[in-house]
Formats: structure tokens, C-alpha cells, sequence
């Protein structure tokens, strides 16, 4: 059996060499692989830096910046392994991490995606596990209770979930492709979601697998200039994972649901010491708005205007 690494980096050479690092560290030595990195046309240097490693590593160098899903469906489809391990760039693989996953899809035959539990650069578990987009769900967060009723990760046991994050996520190959790989018009957020939820309605299973961890550091959330582009992006494809799955008319009816829990945090922001009321009313209005504002989308085509008009 060959196992493929699959990672995607956007200007994040240093991020991408630790990554590329802990797959060299943790790597099983009885389990043959391949790694794959497909840059996502930095100006960073990055694909140079990987090609300097000089460690066997597939390059696929983009010209011109796509999105995630885009980007790891190329990937699963370059790959030659039955199985692929969809890592961000800014992921590091614990020891053990790759044996526990590779070892819960080979349990079970009918999962065709297995998550790591991540944790926060500090060693502390985060959320990577949660139950599919819905009313319910909507309901929960509403009320505060999303952590109690949506988020399904935690505890010991390998379970089957709604869907888990990319960030470090197993998939089988040949089911993967069977449904069409990511869906690209999720240019990022949202689009782990949808192809969750398509694989588990062709039969498959997701399973979140505690046992395997993979520390995320979440570059694009210490990017503090993008804040916003990343703000409407997220709110943008929620809004598109809703329409495709529960259709127009219900998710236009969830926005004001899906924005309270925001507007509430806004104003208690106001009082609060340590709190932003702007970042969160941004969210609210964006909630409402899914429409409105400029994205991570519409910054990575200026970026390739830019290489257009200089080329």
C-alpha cells in the first residue's frame, strides 16, 4: 500500500518546511509514500526552498493562485497512493498520527475519510469534528450551546462524525474521486463540509480519530491584515454549503439565526475588555449579508492580475 502526502501551501515557506519536516520525523518506516506539495503560486520562495530539500518530493508549482478546493482535488487526483493525507501547510503531524489513521480506515471499510484530533500551537485541543450544517445546528448556536450539541470531537474513541477538518484529514482515494473530488466553487472554508457531506450521501462513513494529532498553527488566523477577507469568505461559503444542501429559500431563512449569536457577542464586546465589537459585528452583517464584501477569493484574482499585467 502507498500512502500519499498531499500539502498545500500559500506563502508559508516557514511553515511548510517544519510540515515537511514532521512527515520526514513521524513517517512509519514499514509503510511506503509518496509526498506531494503543490504551491499555490507564492512569492515567498517556497517552492524554491522545497526544492532544495532535494528529499524525492513531487512539486507541482501553480502559476496563478487557486482555491483549497481546487488545489487538494488536483492533489487526490495527482496522487498515486490508495490513500491521501490532505495536510495544510501550516500542520505537524504528531508521532503515531499517520498508523492511527491509516489503521481506522483500514477497520473500516465503509469510512472513506478519518480526521486527526488538532491542537493549537500551544499543545491544547480544538475543535475538528462537527455535526453537518442544519437547522438544528443553527438552533444550538443560537443559544449557546454549539459546543455541547454540534462540535463531536473529543473523548478516546474513534467515532463516526458529520465531517472533520482538512487541516490533517485521511481520504480514500478512489471514493474521493468518485464523487468528484472537492467541490471548487468553495474557494476555502466550508469546502471540507460539502465533501463530508457528499461522501457520507454515496454510503461512506467519516470518522474523527483522536488517538492520531497533528498540532495546527492556523496561519490565516494569525494574518491579521486578512481578517476581514477571511471574515467574508467563511460567511460566503456557509451561505453556499446551505443553498446547495437545504436549498434557497431555508437558508436565506437561517441568516438572521445563523447572525444573533454574533450581534450579542458584538455588544457585550463593547463592555468587555480584550474583545473586538467591530470583528464581530462584521461577522453579524456578513451573516445577514453573505453577498456583500470582498474576499480571499477576490485577493488571490488581484494577485493574479498582477502576475498577468507583469508577465
Amino acid at each position: 500500500m502507498l500512502l500519499s502526502y498531499c500539502v498545500v501551501n500559500t506563502n508559508g515557506r516557514e511553515f511548510l518546511l517544519a510540515c515537511l519536516d514532521a512527515i520526514e520525523r513521524t513517517a512509519p518506516p514499514d509503510l511506503e509514500h509518496e509526498v506531494l506539495v503543490l504551491d499555490n503560486a507564492s512569492d515567498d520562495g517556497s517552492a524554491e526552498a522545497v526544492q532544495a530539500l532535494d528529499r524525492g518530493i513531487r512539486l507541482i508549482a501553480l502559476e496563478r493562485r487557486d482555491g483549497k478546493g481546487a488545489n487538494d482535488s488536483r492533489l487526490i487526483e495527482e496522487a498515486r497512493g490508495e490513500f491521501c493525507l490532505l495536510l495544510n501547510e501550516d500542520s505537524e503531524l504528531e508521532p503515531g498520527a499517520v498508523p492511527a489513521l491509516v489503521g481506522a480506515l483500514r477497520s473500516d471499510r465503509q469510512a472513506a475519510v478519518a480526521g486527526a484530533q488538532l491542537l493549537s500551537a500551544e499543545g491544547r485541543p480544538v475543535p475538528c469534528a462537527w455535526r453537518l450544517p442544519s437547522v438544528r445546528t443553527a438552533l444550538a448556536g443560537a443559544v449557546f450551546l454549539h459546543r455541547r450539541f454540534t462540535v463531536e470531537s473529543g473523548g478516546d474513541a474513534t467515532r463516526p462524525v458529520g465531517w472533520v477538518q482538512s487541516s490533517a484529514m485521511l481520504v480514500r482515494r478512489e471514493p474521493a474521486l468518485d464523487v468528484g473530488g472537492f467541490d471548487p466553487d468553495f474557494f476555502v472554508y466550508s469546502d471540507e463540509t460539502d465533501f463530508c457531506e457528499r461522501l457520507g450521501d454515496a454510503g461512506w462513513r467519516i470518522l474523527y480519530v483522536p488517538s492520531a494529532r497533528a498540532i495546527h498553527h492556523d496561519q490565516m488566523v494569525q494574518d491579521a491584515a486578512g481578517s476581514e477577507r477571511r471574515i467574508v469568505e467563511y460567511h460566503r461559503n456557509r451561505d453556499r454549503y446551505l443553498r446547495k444542501h437545504l436549498g434557497r429559500v431555508q437558508a436565506f431563512l437561517l441568516r438572521p439565526l445563523l447572525a444573533w449569536p454574533y450581534l450579542l457577542r458584538a455588544l457585550a464586546a463593547i463592555v468587555l475588555p480584550g474583545h473586538s465589537p467591530r470583528r464581530y459585528w462584521l461577522h453579524a452583517r456578513q451573516a445577514l449579508l453573505p453577498g456583500r464584501g470582498e474576499g480571499i477569493r477576490e485577493a488571490a484574482e488581484a494577485h493574479n492580475r498582477r502576475i498577468g499585467s507583469s508577465a
